[in-house]
């Protein structure tokens, strides 16, 4: 099993009335940097990159409310967007408050960060931005079928499947991306999932957050908020990518990245060669000098 060069320590806080799991390593005194994991995620998923920093800082790394070892939102029946806005910022009022703090987000952190830094542009000192693309555009006749499809979920909730064993979670995660090595999936299972009381492994996220957002994704409502960053932007890609898939045909997809992208004022661009979506995992070493080197 992969073994961390540089051990993390955990912290509960209280934020907007959930108990928050947050993740730190290194020195409270190091420079501050900020990390956001994505869906179905967890803030240990950032190990790798960590132990590849080549100086000190202090990475704080929450768990999304839901994931990981966060409370779940039992006060309500889904997950909204703008929540996780305003946890960041809950977040960021605790450690730094105000003070503009440096964002490292992936894929769904990095849409949170990059809007969060439109809409706070006085927070945000640096941004780097891991494959958050935003999500694909919808029309407003999708409405009707959204709503529907919401209301249909709410009566038939979603579940996370069980696994038998720590290496059938393994398993699943090299499945997912064949780049993971044997043993960072042993490592991020661990993380990833936990047994429950049948003696099952499950994944450490509500299943809540499968149900369909009945909200349609605006974009030109989150292009807006990126036109206002007033922050240096990194923008971060995977060579072999799967994100294609959630916005069509790859020629179409790469045209609208770009538009997309055109929108952020000051922004430059990075690839990480030989990783797909999880970057982070498939090539630590690369990311951490890109990251270093953007930052110092």
């Amino acid at each position: 099993m992969y073994s961390p060069e540089k051990l993390s320590r955990s912290e509960w806080l209280s934020l907007r009335g959930m108990k928050t799991h947050v993740r730190h390593w290194g020195a409270d005194g190091a420079p501050r940097l900020f990390m956001l994991h994505g869906w179905m995620d967890v803030s240990a998923s950032f190990q790798f990159v960590v132990d590849c920093l080549s100086r000190e800082w202090h990475v704080i790394a929450p768990d999304w409310r839901g994931f990981g070892m966060s409370d779940p939102n039992h006060a309500a029946s889904a997950y909204w967007f703008p929540d996780y806005l305003a946890d960041l910022e809950a977040l960021l009022d605790h450690y730094a408050v105000g003070e503009a703090v440096d964002l490292l987000g992936h894929s769904m952190g990095a849409n949170v960060a990059g809007l969060y830094a439109g809409v706070r542009p006085h927070r945000v000192a640096r941004f780097i931005n891991l494959e958050g693309f935003g999500l694909p555009t919808t029309q407003a006749q999708m409405a009707p079928a959204r709503y529907a499809r919401w209301l249909d979920e709410l009566q038939s909730p979603p579940s996370m499947r069980g696994y038998a064993s720590r290496d059938e979670v393994a398993a699943r995660l090299m499945k997912t991306n064949p780049r993971l090595s044997g043993d960072r999936a042993q490592y991020l299972a661990g993380h990833w999932a936990a047994m429950d009381e049948r003696g099952e492994w499950r994944i450490l996220g509500d299943p809540a957050h499968k149900i369909t957002n009945p909200v349609l994704y605006r974009v030109e409502e989150a292009l807006a908020c990126w036109e206002k960053i007033t922050a240096p932007v990194l923008w971060v890609e995977a060579d072999n990518t799967d994100i294609w898939r959630w916005m069509g045909e790859k020629s179409q997809a790469r045209a609208e990245i770009e538009r997309r992208r055109s929108f952020i004022p000051k922004v430059q661009t990075a690839i990480v060669e030989n990783a797909g979506h999880m970057l982070h995992h498939d090539q630590p070493e690369q990311l951490a000098r890109m990251i270093e080197e953007f930052l110092i």
